[in-house]
């Protein structure tokens, strides 16, 4: 089994947000789980899957809303889902952990508050305080922020531990993360 890590943030993403996601999808990739994104070439989530492509033998999924939308060439598995917005349930309920970089879109938001529903942890990588605030009120112990994907990285380590501390035990470890 391999870990499913859903990157989720906007399309307009802001600069940082969007180098977060590379960095992310890299450091998800060389731990050998699997990118999970909303599939489009556009911001984050394009970034996540083009980080993730940088390792060889990575795994990307994207989960498009429609086949309208143009799919990243960073996705490895596009899945067509011909729900809309509904297709924010499905990128949430396939992963294990949902890390986010960006809460600027209503659709973004939207996949954090479905994720809480769910009872899935929620990690926020360069949250204001006021987003902060108001994510761990809605989530409390569901909810973790951290300033960058290196830290994101060390605290899905220690819930997959919890998990199954097989897996991660075998897991590689990339710039002493």
């Amino acid at each position: 089994m391999r870990y499913i890590v859903g990157v989720m943030g906007p399309a307009k993403a802001r600069k940082k947000d969007i180098d977060n996601a590379r960095v992310l999808g890299e450091l998800i990739a060389r731990r050998e789980w699997v990118v999970l994104t909303g599939g489009r070439d556009v911001g984050v989530m394009d970034a996540a899957c083009q980080g993730a492509k940088q390792v060889p033998g990575s795994l990307t999924i994207g989960v498009l809303p429609s086949a309208r939308e143009r799919v990243s060439k960073y996705v490895d598995l596009a899945i067509i889902t011909e729900m809309g917005n509904a297709r924010n349930n499905v990128n949430v309920m396939s992963s294990n952990v949902v890390v986010v970089c960006g809460l600027m879109g209503a659709g973004t938001v939207s996949e954090v508050a479905l994720a809480l529903k769910a009872g899935k942890p929620v990690i926020l990588v360069g949250a204001t305080p006021a987003e902060e605030r108001f994510f761990k009120k809605l989530g409390g112990r569901l909810i973790a922020a951290v300033e960058n994907p290196e830290e994101a990285i060390g605290l899905m380590m220690k819930q997959f531990e919890q998990q199954q501390p097989e897996l991660v035990q075998g897991a590689r470890s990339w710039g002493g993360v």
